[in-house]
Parts: C-alpha cells; sequence; structure tokens
C-alpha cells in the first residue's frame, strides 16, 4: 500500500466510522458500510473500527469471519457467485461449482492469479425456478451447465 493510498484509506474510513456509531455498536453494519467503500475490509482498518465502536478487535474479527459475504481481500474485476439454495442444489450446482473452479485454476473464496475474476459461494439468489443458478457481478444466470462456463466467462472482459 502507498503512502496515498493509506492515508485515503484513513480518510474514508473515518468519514465511514462517524455515520456507523451507534448505540448499541452495530459491528455488521459498520463491515458491510467499510466493504461497500472498499469492496472488502482491509485488517489495517480493524483496530480504527473497534475504537470507534468501543468494542475489542475481537469482537469485529468474529463478526468478519463469521458472515461470508464479508471479503478481507479484495475482489477480483469480476465477483462469480455460485448459489447453493435448496434449489440450485437439488439441480446439481455442485457440478457447476467444481467446473468453475477447473476452467478458472482456483478454488472458492480465491481470485485468479490476473486479478479478473473471485469465485465464491452464495446462499441464494432468488432464481429458483431455473437452477442451478450463477450471478456474476450483478448478472443472474439460470439454469447454467458446466459446458456453458466457457462462453458465459468469455464475455465478462
Amino acid at each position: 500500500m502507498t503512502p496515498d493510498s493509506s492515508l485515503n484509506l484513513s480518510l474514508n474510513l473515518n468519514l465511514i466510522l462517524e455515520r456507523c456509531r451507534t448505540d448499541p455498536p452495530n459491528i455488521l453494519d459498520t463491515l458491510l458500510a467499510v466493504q461497500g467503500a472498499f469492496n472488502y475490509v482491509p485488517s489495517s482498518a480493524l483496530p480504527a473500527i473497534a475504537e470507534a465502536l468501543m468494542v475489542t478487535e475481537a469482537d469485529v474479527v468474529g463478526v468478519l469471519t463469521y458472515y461470508p459475504e464479508l471479503r478481507t481481500h479484495p475482489p477480483g474485476r469480476h465477483l462469480i457467485r455460485v448459489c447453493t439454495g435448496e434449489s440450485c442444489v437439488a439441480n446439481h450446482c455442485g457440478r457447476l461449482t467444481e467446473a468453475l473452479a477447473e476452467e478458472l485454476r482456483i478454488g472458492m473464496g480465491a481470485t485468479t492469479p490476473d486479478g479478473r475474476f473471485t469465485l465464491e459461494k452464495i446462499y441464494c439468489v432468488g432464481n429458483c425456478a431455473v437452477g442451478p443458478s450463477v450471478m456474476i457481478d450483478e448478472d443472474v444466470h439460470g439454469r447454467v451447465t458446466p459446458g456453458d462456463i466457457g462462453a458465459l466467462l468469455a464475455s465478462y472482459k
């Protein structure tokens, strides 16, 4: 991190924390606000979050690690989320997850070396009638098969 980006992080974080101070403290809302601003929750921000909310860093880390939607590393340019809701599981989303991991050559929760894609699971995208579903950025794709993956990923540069 460069000195300029560190200063930017600090200034932006202070603005977010000013808006998020509540009694009682809401750690989850604060972490979501930080992630909304930076696309992840930087580990360097944890002490400031704890201090602003008057909780321990362990409290903050506990919430951060409990919710899979919260990230501790910057995601790729495109976020791929495979739906793992009941309907998608019944329609073999596991095969889709394996095919995506193989095509991207990364595991779940990882980012491709070129920074293009991050692969994650999501509980439900609300597309149950046409599962299995994959959400890429904000685009929901239904009835996705392992054979569709190459063409689907090619459309996200």
